[in-house]
């Protein structure tokens, strides 16, 4: 295979490469071993599908309809390129009884569009808009994965992990933000046999830097493009994208960063010092340098004085996943969140709100009961010991690598209890 990203060379046998693909996908799910034909990266994907619980008769679960639908992907960045889509592969997918699908970064199907007949047969997988396609969700497939390892690749019959996937070939690329590279989402072309086949790889990857290519001419003229946008979640820096400038902040001016974008208003010197140092010997002067460093770093005029306050409103991700829990938005809520806010940080403030937002969101997924939800926390770094979602999780999804893990989570917090009272008393 000259590109392992490619299902297929021309002129494999097909028939012959379902067989041993077949075989091999029974095999990895009986045994848990991969063997030939079987390519790296789907290896590695139906590893991970594994690792995250999917079972290979699992299928995809519809999370927005209607008008929670309309609205979230109304607000994507990728309703701005779906013109641009219809008018490269309308065509193409129509004529060749094909799909045209769009998934944001987290593998939610945002539209999928194309030939009648065939959207019908893709309604009993529930490839439809709303249903989500994360690997995490429903194990190998291509916008799934394209988005999970931030590469176009295409996937063949049984290298799907989800049995009912495996009648179909799907090739999907994922689009990246012009601005910042941050992946949005991914486009895809699924359909029959016929798109196994190097071109269509190369027709999907095409059409995504052609999306990137008008976003880029685009986002200059959205209104909203100078407003400044804060990344602090997952970060022991933050992002600061601002008149074009990529600006990664120190940790403590990450941390007066995040809190000044709060507090609109503006905060005096003896407020931002108790909101960031926990020790009470810190001179004033000591703040005066570091925001003075900070107002050189920003540019001039985005930092004020007395009280401290930035001049502009800023955007953060932060605010975002608020926002989004607030109005019960707990799947986007949970999109929106990449890891705890600063999570090296130690400021008061800073931690008393890394709290909040991480309590707030786990709080409403247990209540939610999302077994997807549930896994992407569970499986997350920042809750891989979290007890209380595993145990949710289990009740809802109560598979052998579930238990096992809640198991030994329990196992381990049992552990320092009969330490305890094992003591002699004094």
């Amino acid at each position: 295979m000259t590109d392992p990203w490619v299902a297929l060379e021309p002129g494999a046998d097909l028939a012959e490469q379902v067989r041993l693909l077949r075989r091999a996908h029974e095999t990895f799910t009986e045994a848990g071993t991969v063997q030939r034909p079987v390519r790296p990266v789907v290896a590695d994907s139906w590893r991970r599908s594994a690792r995250a619980g999917v079972g290979p008769d699992g299928s995809a679960d519809v999370e927005l309809s209607d008008g929670d639908l309309g609205a979230y992907r109304s607000e994507h960045p990728l309703a701005r390129v779906m013109p641009l889509f219809r008018e490269l592969m309308g065509t193409f997918a129509s004529d060749g009884e094909h799909l045209l699908a769009v998934c944001d970064e987290h593998g939610r199907l945002l539209w999928v569009e194309g030939h009648a007949r065939t959207r019908r047969q893709a309604e009993w997988m529930n490839f439809v808009p709303g249903a989500r396609w994360a690997e995490t969700a429903v194990g190998t497939n291509a916008p799934g994965t394209a988005v999970a390892v931030d590469r176009p690749v295409q996937v063949f019959a049984a290298e799907h992990f989800i049995r009912r996937v495996q009648p179909w070939t799907c090739a999907a690329a994922p689009v990246h933000d012009p601005r910042t590279g941050r992946v949005l989402g991914a486009i895809d072309i699924t359909g029959g046999d016929g798109l196994a086949h190097p071109h269509s790889l190369g027709f999907v990857q095409a059409v995504a830097r052609a999306a990137e290519s008008q976003l880029a001419l685009l986002l200059p003229h959205q209104p909203a493009v100078d407003i400044p946008e804060l990344s602090a979640l997952g970060r022991d820096e933050a992002l600061l994208v601002h008149g074009g400038r990529r600006v990664r902040l120190s940790r403590r001016h990450s941390e007066i960063l995040v809190l000044l974008s709060r507090h609109p208003e503006g905060l005096t010197g003896d407020e931002l010092s108790c909101a960031l140092y926990e020790d009470e010997s810190v001179t004033p002067v000591t703040l005066r340098a570091e925001l003075a460093r900070l107002r050189r770093v920003l540019g001039p005029g985005l930092l004020s004085s007395r009280p401290y306050r930035l001049t502009v409103p800023v955007e953060s991700d932060v605010a975002v996943v608020e926002r989004r829990l607030e109005s019960g938005a707990v799947a986007a809520a949970a999109t929106g969140y990449s890891g705890p806010l600063l999570p090296a940080s130690q400021a008061p403030a800073v931690a008393r709100l890394r709290r909040r937002v991480a309590d707030g969101l786990r709080t409403a997924l247990v209540a939610r009961r999302d077994p997807d939800l549930l896994a992407d926390w569970a499986h997350a770094p920042w809750g891989e010991d979290d007890i209380e979602v595993w145990r949710a999780l289990a009740a809802v999804r109560p598979t052998a690598n579930v238990l096992a893990r809640l198991s030994a989570l329990e196992s381990e917090l049992a552990a320092p209890t009969a330490t305890w009272l094992q003591r002699p008393r004094s």
